[in-house]
This record gives structure tokens, sequence and C-alpha cells, in this order.
């Protein structure tokens, strides 16, 4: 039976939300047959934790692993897509009492927000103590949708218990329509070498 996967990636396109101070993302003409050109070429510009993408641990941790030094055997394999409501942290409480898999997703009203709308402060992020339950429990790969797993203006703390336990971080995944359960789940980093995270592109089936 052939498999659908459903693509979880914000699209990257001019207008799209960002993280305050962060680089825009730019998309222009470079060369175009139209005026004459060989054939057709754009430029883009955006920072490494632009739309859906990842974490390496070097991206809070001096020295850390940067992305081309991490295991990519963490990219494929099964997921647990946990769905969060009506709180505007992720706890240790609203983790289920079994023990989680390797990689954990979690769908918050994040999920509802525009994806080219202002940036919303108030967005749902990991607690610390949700945090340190991934770390017991042996987590490999975290996920959250928005474009940050820790709350604005304290994203530090939480960022360090993930990544300094060698849990690989994918923020910004689009989960509107995903019913909580265990997917396949792969994501694909670009293999930016030295890089501290990098866009990703993401996707599940049941």
């Amino acid at each position: 039976m052939e498999r659908h996967w459903r693509d979880v990636s914000i699209p990257l396109q001019p207008g799209m939300t960002v993280w305050p101070g962060d680089p825009e993302f730019t998309f222009e003409p470079f060369s175009r047959m139209a005026d004459g050109a060989s054939c057709n070429m754009s430029r883009m510009t955006l920072g490494t934790h632009t739309g859906t993408h990842c974490d390496a641990p070097w991206h809070f941790l001096e020295p850390g692993k940067t992305l081309d030094q991490l295991d990519p055997s963490v990219y494929f394999g099964r997921a647990l897509v946990i769905e969060v409501k009506g709180t505007d942290h992720v706890r240790g409480a609203d983790l289920p009492v079994e023990p989680l898999p390797d990689r954990v997703l979690f769908k918050t009203p994040n999920s509802d927000l525009p994806v080219d709308g202002k940036f919303d402060p108030a967005f749902v992020a990991l607690a610390e103590d949700a945090a340190e339950r991934l770390v017991k429990d042996g987590v490999r790969l975290v996920g959250i949708d928005y474009l940050s797993i820790a709350p604005k203006g304290n994203s530090g703390p939480v960022h360090r218990i993930l990544l300094g336990a060698g849990i690989f971080v994918v923020e910004g995944l689009r989960l509107a329509g995903i019913a909580p359960g265990l997917y396949e789940f792969t994501v694909l980093p670009l293999p930016v070498v030295g890089a501290d995270g990098a866009p990703c592109r993401a996707f599940l089936h049941a």
C-alpha cells in the first residue's frame, strides 16, 4: 500500500514569521530567462533558525557539537505526537505516565497560528520540568510547533537542559490536523557544516 506522507514544515516565503531580531527571509531574482539569461536562478537569504528548523548543541552550549557532528540516525523513526491544550507551558504533569519513546512532538495551539503573522510572544513553550522528564526518559528528539521550544525572555534553561543531554531539538513544526498518536517521522536538516542549526523539511505518516 502506498504511504501517504504529511508535510509538517513551514513554507519558506517572504513575509513569514521570524523570531524578533532574526534575519527576514528574502527570495529575489538573480537571473531570469525572460530577461535573456540562459536559465532561471534566484537568491535567498535567511537565518539558520528560520521556519521549521533544528537546534544543534552549539546553539546554546559553548563548546557544543555543531550540526554536522550529530548522528543522523535520529532524523528517522517513530515519534509520539502529544497534544497539549489550555496552557501557556507544556509541563511535566502534561506528559504521559508511561515512559516516553525516542522521539516526541508537541502539538499545541501554536499550530493554529498563521505562519506569516505577527510574532506571538505568548506562544506555548516547554517548562523546565517537562524538559527534565524528557531527559530522564532518554528521549533523543523533541519537536514543537513554534519557533522556539523555550519561552521568550527565558529561553536558555530549557535549551541547555535538552541540548546538554544530547536531545535533538526541532522547532517550527505545523501539526494542525494531526491527531495525537504514534507516527513515522522524518526530519531533514540542510547539511550545513559548522552550523548552530538549519532549516528542515519534516514529514509524518501513520
